[in-house]
């Protein structure tokens, strides 16, 4: 009964149109005022104790990174080296666009900024080359997604802050403890390499039915200009992942790191951020860690109390009582999240989510590492599709389409990322393969 009273209450203030940070901060400050004798002190105790982890110091840091490259000329030259590489295949600048967002989303770790990067570049580029406007968005929305995926997804980091510390246990009863940001960071990396493929392989074969244009094919002499030239931009991929799994630094240091080099990049080496510029990229990243900030703070208040009032376990047994399998939750977990996906941020569902599921995925003996992938490749799918999918409203500004179109536009993308998470939720290894290889 308190979990439908928490859930109805938490839905009725969203449906009122209320920021869901503040619908969370007021559904628990609700119940704990009138359901419950847990002591405000308590409550004031776990907000301060709750975002005083080191690894949140890392959000402000990637987010600042990703504002520096955005506006720092790193995927113009991305996008050249992408397109002498592979530009002569079929459908090559639509191939080149989801390299391009896999190398982005490797250094940004956001799937907005990839959009709004590669997006802003490329999309006008292959309409004036000849391809149709649809393709070009289908091909950028859905790769964009690819940053929530690669290290270092800021989703990612979200996920082991909101997991950090919970008492969840195996199916055995031991204790299992959830997973750290550099397993998750390593666990994305084979995923993220296999939907680039298939969504690569998606893009060659509409290209190839449709005979859409091809580029002349670039010489040894330009592939290697177009490498240099995006190199530092590169580069920025291996101090950050480098730098986590040779020990130079925690993944909160390769956060600080990576926005003193994306900074470094942009305005001494391309010098395409002028200085007078740093301000407003510093404002703008100060404005959107704020607002994730007060979502974290508000998810730590709602696990409290879902930790407080034993939800979790009381599902899990549930689950457990009625013969729930482990292919039966993986499968109830994929439609609770694509379809909280129609109405939320990927941040606010992981947040909120992952305090609940993650406690019955570990009692039914799905690996923490695991769990963290497949919610992140369900918050990709959440990306590309209405109501609320963020990549769709940014590719609808840049393409000036409207959602419906969009949508149609990306559907046969959409589809194989579907596949895809199909593939991931029923085949672990393909998660937990390079983790278990570096930390066995």
């Amino acid at each position: 009964m308190n979990t439908l009273i928490i859930f109805c209450l938490l839905v009725a203030l969203m449906l009122t149109g209320m920021p869901i940070s503040i619908s969370l901060g007021l559904t628990v400050l609700t119940f704990l005022f009138t359901m419950s004798q847990v002591p405000l002190d308590t409550v004031a105790l776990k907000l301060f104790t709750g975002i005083e982890k080191f690894e949140i110091m890392a959000v402000p840091f990637f987010i600042l990174a990703g504002n520096f490259l955005t506006h720092g000329g790193v995927a113009k030259r991305m996008i050249n080296f992408c397109t002498s590489m592979i530009g002569h295949w079929y459908g090559g600048m639509g191939l080149a666009g989801v390299m391009a967002c896999a190398l982005f989303a490797a250094i940004s770790g956001s799937s907005v900024a990839t959009v709004v990067a590669v997006g802003s570049i490329m999309l006008p580029a292959m309409v004036k080359a000849g391809y149709p406007k649809r393709f070009g968005a289908g091909v950028i929305t859905t790769s964009g997604a690819l940053g929530i995926l690669f290290p270092p997804s800021i989703n990612l980091v979200m996920y082991a802050i909101a997991t950090a510390g919970m008492n969840a246990t195996g199916p055995d009863g031991q204790p299992v403890s959830s997973a750290s940001v550099g397993q998750l960071f390593l666990a994305g990396i084979v995923p993220g390499l296999c939907l680039s493929f298939l969504l690569g392989v998606t893009t060659w074969y509409i290209a190839r039915k449709n005979n859409y244009p091809r580029l002349p094919k670039a010489s040894w002499g330009e592939r290697y200009r177009a490498f240099r030239e995006s190199m530092w931009g590169i580069l920025l991929i291996v101090v950050v992942i480098g730098g986590i799994y040779s020990g130079k630094f925690t993944p909160t240091e390769a956060a600080a790191m990576a926005a003193v080099y994306a900074f470094f990049i942009s305005v001494f080496v391309y010098k395409d951020l002028k200085l007078s510029d740093v301000p407003k990229s510093l404002l703008s990243a100060a404005a959107m860690s704020s607002m994730l900030l007060y979502i974290i703070t508000n998810a730590v208040l709602f696990s409290f109390l879902m930790t407080s009032e034993q939800i979790p376990q009381a599902m899990a047994a549930w689950m457990t009582s009625q013969g729930f399998g482990l292919v039966v939750f993986l499968l109830l977990v994929n439609v609770i999240l694509l379809g909280a996906g129609n109405f939320m941020d990927p941040a606010a569902i992981v947040l909120i989510m992952a305090p609940i599921l993650f406690p019955v995925a570990v009692k039914l003996g799905v690996d923490p590492v695991h769990f963290g992938i497949l919610m992140a490749v369900n918050m990709e799918v959440g990306l590309c599709h209405p109501p609320v999918g963020l990549n769709l409203y940014v590719a609808s500004g840049i393409t000036k389409m409207g959602i419906t179109e969009l949508t149609v536009a990306v559907w046969p993308w959409l589809k194989t990322m579907i596949l895809f998470l199909i593939l991931v939720t029923f085949w672990p290894t393909l998660s937990l393969w390079l983790p278990h290889l570096m930390f066995k």
